[in-house]
């Protein structure tokens, strides 16, 4: 039989080790979906603790941090319905004003993303804040890779429209 305390601390570093170098990346990932940085603080929270609950199975998946966020995910969509009602987009949760120094996300990219559709910016979060690849992308939410790419490619077109310069030069004839 296994001593409790000994066979743990091994265990115990290596989820503290995990933690400190994914909680950033997730923390944004998640705020880039929902839009309000204390949810996005909570729910990161509470995956962060179901990943130590789970850190035997966390660790060997192929995306631990993809891990995270989608249960982050999952339980911002299950406080969602229990309330029934969205959370407000607003300038109260723009993230230089809310967010931490080291987890910076441009106010202008925020807004572009804001205005895309959920799985779009779970898309664009998942590929490409947390440069995961499309079939892990795919397997994460739970989509056929063609779905990721469409979904991808939806939205980088509508972020490019967004983010692109107001003033437009006229071609010289």
């Amino acid at each position: 039989m296994r001593s409790r305390g000994v066979d743990e601390k091994p265990e115990d570093e290596d989820f503290a080790a995990f933690y400190e170098q994914a909680r950033a990346d997730c923390l944004r990932a998640v705020y880039a979906v929902v839009g309000d940085w204390s949810v996005a603080e909570e729910a990161t929270a509470e995956a962060f603790a179901r990943a130590y609950a789970s850190w035997r199975k966390v660790r060997s998946h192929p995306a631990p941090r993809a891990w995270v966020v989608r249960t982050a995910l999952n339980t911002h969509v299950s406080w969602w319905r229990r309330r029934r009602r969205e959370v407000a987009w607003d300038a109260s949760h723009d993230a230089e004003d809310r967010s931490p120094e080291d987890i910076e996300v441009d106010r202008h990219v925020m807004q572009a993303l804001k205005a895309l559709p959920g799985r779009q910016r779970e898309v664009v979060v998942l590929r490409i804040f947390l440069d995961l690849d499309t079939k892990t992308t795919a397997r994460v939410l739970g989509v056929s890779p063609g779905t990721v790419m469409t979904h991808l490619s939806r939205a980088l077109a509508a972020l490019r429209a967004a983010l692109a310069p107001t003033t437009r030069q006229e071609p010289v004839k």
